[in-house]
């Protein structure tokens, strides 16, 4: 969505102030005797030499171009070489890591689905499958005793880890 046409103005309305409390006319007024001889003009005079730069440019250059991240890094081609061999060494070495973990949770993930399986029809290849105590040990696994007991920590109040904190520490009228 592009910004609407107030909200740039409000935005740039300050830099723009700060423009107009510049003054570009005032120019150092130097003693006859101080002023070099020529028969030219000031202003074609200044013309030839370098060009002055506008306070104005520099200011909108400076807010436009100031970024709070750092310049980027010039090098020579050796060391670009070097940098950039580096990087893809760091990033190949990182995805090779991150894949070796996917695949150690893949196989603990297939090991669990497995075990709980042969949890499930252990009755049934035995033939002991008999009402009730079909598939007990498969519900013995999957009980959850203790976690909603006296004592354990409400499962409302279960939180994945993160480097932040939560918008609302603790609810303080919850009850159970």
């Amino acid at each position: 969505m592009a910004p609407s046409h107030n909200s740039i103005r409000q935005m740039v309305s300050p830099l723009l102030q700060s423009f107009r409390s510049l003054s570009l006319t005032s120019q150092s007024v130097l003693p006859s005797s101080a002023r070099s001889f020529s028969s030219s003009s000031t202003m074609s005079a200044k013309n030839d030499k370098k060009k002055s730069v506008d306070p104005r440019i520099t200011l909108i250059r400076y807010h436009l171009q100031h970024t709070a991240t750092p310049r980027p890094l010039k090098f020579s081609r050796t060391r670009a070489l070097r940098h950039w061999t580096i990087h893809r060494a760091w990033m190949l070495a990182r995805r090779k890591k991150l894949e070796a973990d996917e695949l150690e949770l893949q196989r603990m993930y297939q090991s669990m689905h497995n075990t709980m399986e042969v949890l499930r029809t252990m009755d049934e290849k035995d033939g002991l499958a008999r009402g009730k105590e079909a598939g007990r040990l498969y519900r013995v696994a999957l009980e959850k005793k203790g976690i909603f007991g006296q004592g354990s920590v409400p499962v409302e109040y279960a939180r994945l880890q993160t480097d932040t904190p939560g918008r609302e520490a603790w609810d303080h009228s919850w009850t159970r």
